[in-house]
Parts: structure tokens; sequence; C-alpha cells
């Protein structure tokens, strides 16, 4: 079919103007083409608007622009999410919408980024001819037993900065607890040739083992590996531990391990300085039949105390268990009121109410008894009295039974015998008790390691039971000076002033005359405020003091009032306590020093000066209490200095916030953090292995 041609509509156009003479040519020809566009845009709208383009879009050498503010304008208006007018009829919601997208948006980012860093991390390495000093293959032998001494590491000449590092001073750390790690984050990076000895390959946050055995937290979110620790200072670790010691030829015996692990043999390592920090162990009290307790010190204790928890639970709920039996599995003695016992019953009798009533049989949950034994009048007697008692009656609501005023006689595999005074009756007999026992958890007091005994008994005017005596300089009194230094539960500064009594006495006598004027005794105190720091606080005003203990008031003091006056002070002056806070300040109290003093090594060698006194250049340690905590059952107690603050939630969570800022590092910080949430969204793990 042949569509029939539509008839043209002719177009108006306007008469031209008559084009001067004047204009050549080219000009001329130039407003003809710009009469006939403007024409023909003309009709073209007066018809129908068809097109709303200038005429001078279609001319080659001038064409419209579009401005930035108008681009911006049109990109806002695309991208706007929600559009405009969803935001002027509902702003909240928008303002919820933008943030929910701006967080899958971020959390999107960083996934990538992280899925991005992993892939880059995955990388063949290949080392070939790494350079290795023979008498690192092959140690020499000698001191006095004749043992290989480990002068040379296996990693001494891997590159120039180990290298450099085979001169510097030997410091030798025992131990990888609080003390030893605060030192290794407070030294210089390449000052000292460092070599950390301890027996287990990490560090473990203490604190929060009790969180460990009821699945609250998991044991990997609480250790960081000592070797990532000490390589900040291009150290080296040395599994094993610590036996003997030679001060005269500055070399310690170790015992590691050989053959697979399966025997030991024993070495020397050298050192210009050590410390030590091996800590302690707990305090056996002469009681019988600890062999049938747990312990709550170290990670393969939590991990111990989990699995014998879940295992009574699961042999409680057996069928064929009969009740008597199952009301002995289900009954958890701590013996012991201090932080460590009262956070374990606590974290227990969480575990037991949110979790096991959840997913036991119920009859369990009228079973399980735990029992608290403290000997003393109160629960967490080194805190406050507030404190104490609001403990107490967060028990009592928990169902946490406290025996007061009780001591452990012996330990049964299915009981516990205690002795209970009266205290109203102090004259009185105890009475004896017996508890019931599936489980038994030992926390009692402290006692030396193996080796501070060892080292207690080679050197003279150590009389300390529990651990070595150290100066207000931390360093081992009767040992070479400046050469062996003590802190954390391993060392109790010396506040022994009857023991120093007649050396005081011979210093600042400087007339002789056997008395102390108001000068001399002046002299006396300032020495004692630098040398006894834990004494220094009973001599605020020096002239009260000096006018109470002279009797005849003739202004000077004899032997017999000074003697006096020193064991009453005696008497009031307690060493600090052994918590992971001291020992944490001491650590770096001791990295200080020893940074100062590596900075001053050069001018020292020059001089010829090998050990010089710690007192001629710092200061002695002072301790700085910042509070003591503790968790009692979804609440925490805070002491600190007099001020005592207790709480549900809020102060569970201020609890917590203070450990988790305490982490050693940021990933040991992110596991603790997921296991709160998970703990939190899916309860906590009751699974045994």
């Amino acid at each position: 079919m042949i569509r029939p041609r539509l008839p043209v509509r002719p177009i108006g156009l306007t008469p031209l103007r008559p084009i001067k003479s004047s204009l050549s040519a080219e000009q001329q020809l130039t407003l003809i083409r710009q009469s006939r566009f403007k024409t023909t845009s003309t009709s073209r709208s007066s018809i129908g608007k068809q097109s709303s383009i200038s005429s001078s879009f279609f001319i080659p050498h001038h064409r419209p622009t579009i401005s930035s503010s108008s681009s911006s304008k049109i990109l806002s208006r695309g991208f706007s999410i929600p559009s405009k007018n969803f935001n002027a009829k509902y702003p909240v919601i928008s303002i919820l919408i933008r943030l929910g997208l701006s967080s899958i948006l971020g959390i999107v980012v960083i996934t990538g980024s992280i899925l991005i860093h992993d892939a880059f991390t995955y990388s063949e390495r290949h080392v070939d001819r790494v350079p290795c000093n023979p008498l690192s293959l092959k140690p020499r032998l000698g001191g006095k037993k004749n043992l290989p001494i480990l002068e040379v590491n296996l990693d001494d000449e891997e590159d120039d900065v180990k290298k450099a590092m085979k001169d510097k001073p030997r410091l030798v750390v025992i131990g990888g607890g609080w003390g030893a790690v605060a030192l290794l984050q407070s030294l210089p990076p390449h000052a000292y040739n460092v070599t950390l000895i301890s027996p287990q390959t990490y560090f473990a946050f203490t604190p929060l083992l009790p969180s460990a055995c009821v699945g609250t937290v998991e044991p990997r979110s609480l250790v960081e590996p000592l070797r990532k620790l000490i390589a900040r200072v291009r150290g080296h670790y040395l599994m094993g531990s610590a036996e003997d010691i030679d001060m005269a030829e500055r070399l310690l015996e170790v015992e590691v391990p050989k053959d697979g692990g399966e025997g030991t043999m024993r070495c020397y390592v050298p050192y210009d300085k050590l410390v030590i920090a091996c800590g302690s162990t707990t305090n056996n009290h002469g009681v019988k039949g600890l062999e049938h307790c747990y312990q709550l010190k170290t990670v393969p204790d939590a991990q111990a105390i989990r699995r014998k928890v879940m295992a009574n639970l699961e042999l409680a709920s057996l069928p064929t268990t009969t009740p008597e039996e199952r009301k002995r599995l289900l009954s958890f003695v701590i013996c012991g009121g201090g932080p460590t016992g009262v956070e374990f019953a606590a974290e227990l009798a969480d575990m037991m109410a949110e979790d096991v009533l959840k997913y036991f049989p119920k009859l369990l949950s009228n079973e399980v008894k735990v029992t608290v034994v403290q000997s003393r009048d109160h629960i967490l007697n080194t805190y406050s009295e507030k404190i104490s008692q609001y403990a107490e009656k967060r028990f009592a609501r928990n169902d946490v039974d406290i025996v007061i005023n009780a001591r452990v006689q012996e330990v049964m595999p299915d009981k516990v015998v205690l002795s209970i005074k009266d205290p109203k009756d102090k004259d009185g007999k105890p009475s004896s008790k017996e508890i019931e026992a599936g489980f038994v958890l030992w926390s009692t007091g402290i006692a030396m390691q193996p080796f501070t005994k060892r080292l207690v008994e080679l050197l003279p005017n150590q009389y300390h039971s529990k651990a070595v005596e150290v100066d207000s300089f931390l360093r081992v009194q009767g040992a070479p000076q400046g050469t062996v230094y003590a802190l954390g539960d391993a060392a109790t500064v010396h506040t022994n002033l009857i023991g120093d009594l007649y050396e005081l006495w011979d210093r600042f006598d400087a007339n002789k005359d056997g008395t102390l004027d108001y000068d001399e005794w002046q002299a006396m105190v300032k020495h004692i405020r630098k040398h006894y720091p834990l004494a220094s606080k009973y001599f605020g005003k020096i002239r009260d003091v000096f006018d109470e203990f002279d009797k005849d008031k003739d202004e000077k003091l004899t032997l017999n009032e000074v003697a006096a006056m020193f064991l009453g002070m005696s008497k009031k002056v307690t060493s600090y306590p052994a918590t992971a806070q001291v020992a944490a300040q001491q650590g770096k109290y001791l990295g200080g020093m020893f940074s100062k003093l590596a900075h001053q090594r050069k001018t020292l060698e020059v001089n010829g000066i090998k050990d010089l006194s710690d007192d001629a250049y710092y200061h002695p340690f002072e301790y700085f209490h910042l509070g003591s905590l503790a968790y009692i059952g979804n609440s925490a107690v805070f002491d600190y200095d007099g001020f005592s603050l207790a709480g549900g939630l809020l102060a569970m969570y201020a609890w917590r916030s203070i450990y988790w800022s305490e982490q050693t590092s940021m990933r040991t910080r992110m596991l603790l953090m997921l296991d709160w949430v998970k703990r939190g969204i899916f309860g906590r793990d009751l699974s045994k292995f």
C-alpha cells in the first residue's frame, strides 16, 4: 500500500532586511544564517512550541553550558535518600533510615577492608641461608656445675638489629605475669638484651579467671603470647623454670625440657641484671587432703574447674544417680572469702540461675548448694565494712551460704571438715562441722615458689616466710647491689625498722654522744622517708613525733626511746597487698629506672662504672592505690581509700569497662567484648571437653 504524501505547509519567512554594502561578503552570509535560524525557531514555537532549545545551540562555536551549582542541585536531587518530600513529612523516620543505611555501608566497608587485608596476609615466605653462631648450636660448658651456658641465642645474627643487641647489657626476667609484662612494656626497644624465662608461653589476665571457669568468657580471650610481648624489645623467650642461682658469676640455673618434652635438662643463663617476677603459689596452711582440692591461679586451673563443674552437673542429671550422691555432687565449697573465692562463687551462682535452670532438669536447681568458708568475721575483709556487708546481703539473695570464723581442718574426697569458733566466746572451744562436697576450691593465702625459697636460703638477712625481702628500690637484700631485683607476689618491701635500728643510730648520731638531738632526728627522718616509704606516713609532723617520745623533755632522744618508737610503728606498718595492681606498678617502676640507666650507659662505661647505685639517680618505689574491684553476681563493688561504691548492673558494666581497658592488646579486647556479647545473646557454653 502506498502511503499518500502529506501536503507540505509552507513556513512563513520574515522578509530580510537590506544588507549594508559596508559589510564583507562573509559577514553578510553570517547575518543571513542567524536571521534564518531565528525565524525558523520563532515559527516552530508558534506552531506548537515543540522545542525549547535555543538557536544558538546549533552554532558550533557557541554551545550552552551547565553551571556547577545547577549540576550539584541535580545530583543532590537525584541521590536524596529518602526523597525531600518524605524528609519533610517524616523527619524522624528519615533520620533513622539514614542511620541504618550508613551503618550498613560502614559494615560493608569494614568487612571489605578486613577481607582485603586478610587476602594480603596469605603469602609464601622463603628464608634461605640464615646466619647462625656456632655457640648457639653447641653451647660451651662452664659454671660450678659444668652446665651448658646459653651465651648466644639462635636468632642473635638474623639481622643487623639483632647483631647490635649482643653487646647490650643482659637483662633476664623470671616469670610471665603482671610484673614481668609491665616491665617489658616500659623498657626502651633497643636498650637491653632481654631474655624472658617462664614455663608458660603466655600471659594470663588472672582477674577474669573465675569467669572462664563457668563459660562466661573463653580462656583464649584472656591470654597473650609472651613472644608477641617480648618482640617489642627484640628480646628472647626461653621456656623453662629457674632452679638455682650463682650470684658470684652471675649465672642463673634453668631447667628446660628436652626429648620432645618428656625429659628435662639444666643449663646456665648469664645475666647483668636479674628480675624475679615468678609470682607465688597457694598457701596450704598445713591442711591435710589438699590433693582433693582445685586451685585457681592459672588458665589450666580454670579449664580443669570447668570440666569438673560440668561433669558433676551431667552426673547429677542421670536417672541412675542416687539422691544422696546427687546432693553431694551439687555441693560446691569455696575455701577462702577473698576476691578470688567470692568472684568464683558469684560466677557459679549466676551460671546455676541463668543457664543450668534453663537447660538441665529443674530438680537440680533445688539441690545446688554453694558455700563460702571464711576464717574472718566477714568476706572481702580487705575491703571496707560497707562493701563486705553488701556482698553478704547479695549472696544471701542468691542462695550462697557463708560460714564465717571457720577454718578448714581436713579435706576428704566427699566432704570438708571445719572448725568454727564462736566470736562471742573467745575462750570457748571451737565446734566441728562437716560439709558434703562434690567440688572444693582452695583459695587461701600465698606462699613462696621453689626458686624464691632457694634464693632465701642462699642470702643472709632474709627472714620473711612468704616472699623475698627487697628494699625501697626493689633490690633483693643481701644480693650484690644493682644486680638482682624482685617484684610482685615474689617480693615484700622491707619495713623492719627495729632490725635496722643500730645501723641508723650509728649513722645519724653525728657527735657520738649516745643521743639524738632535733637536728640529728630530722636527718634520720629524711633518710627513713626515702628508704622506707611504707613507714614514712607515720612521720607526718616531725616535731610532734619528737616531743611525743621525748619522755624526759630534754630535747634529746635516747636509744630506748627511738626503739620504742620504731616498735610501735612496725606494728602499724603493713606490706603491699599481693595484687596484680602492685605487681604492674612495680614493673613500670623498674622499667623507668632501667630506661634512665640505659640513657647514661655510655657515660658510665667511659668512667669505668659498672654497677651504679640506684639511689644515686632514681627515686624509691611508691605504690599508688587505684582502688579494689570485685564481682558479686550481676553486680560489682568498688573500694578506694575509704570511698566505697556498690551497685547492680551499672556497677557491673563499670567493672567490665575497667578490666576491658586493662587488657594487654587490642586483640584480647576484641575477643573479650565478643565473649560478653555472645554470653548475653546465646548464654554460656555448657559443653564439657
